[in-house]
């Protein structure tokens, strides 16, 4: 997969295109790469996705913007996995800001990415103050080459699949119901980097995983499975906060303790399946309760993973 940070100014060959800021990759948005790269094949040209960096929001209100449910290396490792060729991230800053809805069109589309098919959803918005919409991409068909196509959205349990829906979810500890809208567990990648061995002095050592986000989507003590170590899937538990009771004002921090594991792996790229929230973070009063309440833990993600065997082996 190519990945390009800058649109020329005209394009080596034509794409089949889709348009949008694709956080979580939810159902909805593996519709629309499916389909993308099926008209991308019938068309004998690479399918390719537009993206921003960063989200439009966080631009505009960086203190209102919604948390991200993935970050830009995720999304790529999502597309890579859905056949797309080429990746557009755009920059958007003031100068992006500021393209009209008709140099979108003309200068972006039509010259620098030579749009020969493009998929939007239904109601998509482009260009400065949001002027342009299906109805105007649609008027440039002829003009410049290209064909839309606007998908309408997936419906899980009658509710429209939607970033803020997932967020719902995982904000109200619902991982059954994100699990639905995503069609996959929620799940967070980062390194493992050297931590303040807190975990190992309470008797639960843990791997500390560097995530690229200030504020997750989620917060609690969780049964995990871990995907990253020697090709296999571990099963664990992982707390994913603040740590109210030994931190103040701390960043939220990703911490897991692989059951029956003790091998050093700093520096290993993790991703985390969060499958079931036990509880949410609490602040103690020493750490003594502290340590039996993790203690506690441990032993509710075995009973967890006993339970979840259970059932596969019976079905």
């Amino acid at each position: 997969m190519r990945i390009f940070r800058t649109v020329p100014v005209a394009s080596d060959t034509p794409v089949a295109l889709t348009i949008g800021n694709f956080d979580g990759v939810h159902l909805g948005h593996q519709a629309m790469l499916a389909r993308l790269v099926e008209a991308a094949q019938r068309l004998g040209v690479p399918p390719c996705v537009m993206t921003f960096e960063p989200h439009p929001r966080e631009f505009f209100a960086p203190d209102k913007a919604p948390t991200r449910l993935t970050s830009l290396r995720e999304k790529l490792e999502w597309f890579a996995q859905s056949g797309i060729e080429r990746v557009q991230i755009c920059r958007f800053n003031f100068a992006f800001a500021k393209t009209t809805a008709e140099d979108f069109i003309t200068r972006i589309l039509h010259l620098g990415l030579a749009a020969r098919w493009i998929l939007v959803g239904d109601d998509f918005r482009f260009g400065a103050r949001r002027a342009g919409d299906v109805a105007m991409l649609m008027q440039a068909e002829a003009r410049c080459g290209f064909t839309v196509n606007a998908m309408p959205g997936v419906a899980v349990d009658g509710v429209r699949v939607s970033s803020t829906a997932v967020r719902d979810a995982l904000a109200h500890g619902d991982l059954a119901r994100a699990r639905r809208l995503l069609g996959r567990p929620y799940s967070i990648s980062g390194r493992v980097v050297s931590g303040d061995q807190l975990g190992r002095k309470l008797g639960c050592p843990t791997a500390n995983v560097l995530m690229k986000r200030n504020r997750p989507p989620l917060a609690g003590v969780f049964a995990v499975e871990v995907h990253g170590i020697d090709g296999g899937v571990l099963p664990g538990v992982a707390s994913l906060g603040v740590r109210p009771t030994i931190a103040h004002n701390a960043r939220p921090g990703l911490e897991v303790h692989l059951l029956d594991f003790e091998r050093d792996i700093y520096g290993a790229h993790l991703k985390v399946h969060f499958l079931h929230k036990f509880r949410d973070e609490e602040k103690y009063a020493d750490v003594g309760t502290l340590k039996r309440q993790i203690a506690n833990d441990v032993e509710n993600a075995r009973n967890y993973f006993l339970g979840a065997n259970a059932q596969r082996r019976e079905g």
